[in-house]
């Protein structure tokens, strides 16, 4: 995700719901109480269900769509994306 934190391009908003879609996402990293507390006073209780309902959704995503061969539709151009893609085709068409 690079270095949002430091980032000039993100509100404190954006920088949070950034994080908390890194501690989501990586097995490591855990949505402690005291983070909790950060993002309870910057977001409302709707927006942090809608906001952990659609990074759980994309983590499922990343994880379901390439065991059927499920492509991005040209929209991630990614060498490493269109590989695995591609080797997650081919297991269908043996």
């Amino acid at each position: 995700m690079g270095d949002y934190r430091k980032s000039a391009l993100f509100t404190i908003r954006e920088r949070l719901a950034l994080e908390l879609a890194e501690r989501m996402t990586h097995t490591r990293k855990r949505v402690t109480d005291k983070f909790f507390k950060r993002l309870q006073q910057r977001f409302t209780d709707e927006e942090l269900v809608e906001l952990a309902a659609v990074i759980a959704l994309e983590n499922f995503r990343s994880k379901f769509n390439p065991v059927f061969g499920v492509e991005s539709q040209g929209f991630c151009q990614l060498p490493a994306v269109k590989a695995a893609a591609s080797a997650a085709t081919d297991r269908f068409s043996r």
